[in-house]
């Protein structure tokens, strides 16, 4: 403990007092030896990280819990890799950067539950990139990040109708080949649709 201490720049209080809270995870015993790593040393960093970010520790607290109950990447990602959409690898403090004052627990824990997030070790995993950006471009623009959760969960049940509509009608007269090679055609129909029922609703508001 006295190295691990050393090594994150604080008190051995501090680390006792953060073993105590479940900040961090208990070491790995050898006998009367108590062993901890790499994650252990990540995990208070990121506490230092966020507590000058102006995170409270019980929000940290609330904050760890939640990753710790998280899917990790593999379970994520689930069937393999995305075709088309990056996921990115985050750390706890620069998640909060992407959304200042709105990294909340019950944020958090709407993220992971949409599948958003995943964790792998000490790092966050977002599925898509784009997603990402557009999440914290709304957030900047004034929209509250829980709202903007909400309404990705809604578009999330259209999306997966459209997604089924448009694999079925393929499947009846291709394969899964045919419905991977013509997926651009259906990405197409949809934002077409999109913009035009954009177009409709700022119309009928003039």
């Amino acid at each position: 403990m006295a190295e691990l201490a050393k090594a994150a720049g604080i008190t051995v209080r501090t680390v006792r007092f953060y073993r105590e809270r479940g900040l961090i995870k208990p070491p790995r015993r050898q006998g009367r030896i108590a062993w901890y790593d790499e994650t252990h040393l990540t995990r208070l960093r990121t506490i230092a990280a966020l507590l000058d970010r102006g995170h409270t520790l019980n929000g940290i607290a609330e904050l760890s819990e939640a990753f710790d109950r998280g899917r990790d990447v593999g379970e994520l990602l689930g069937l393999g890799e995305p075709t088309e959409e990056t996921p990115v690898r985050l750390t706890p403090e620069e998640l909060a950067d992407h959304f200042a004052g709105e990294d909340t627990p019950e944020n958090l824990q709407a993220a992971l539950d949409l599948g958003y997030l995943g964790t792998d070790g000490e790092e966050i995993v977002h599925v898509s990139r784009r997603l990402l950006e557009v999440s914290a471009a709304l957030v900047r623009e004034g929209i509250p990040l829980a709202e903007v959760l909400a309404a990705a969960s809604r578009v999330r049940e259209h999306a997966e109708a459209m997604a089924t509509l448009f694999t079925e009608m393929v499947l009846a007269h291709g394969t899964e080949k045919d419905v991977q090679r013509l997926r651009p055609l259906a990405k197409s129909v949809v934002e077409a649709e999109l913009s035009m029922a954009l177009d409709r609703k700022l119309g009928s508001r003039g």
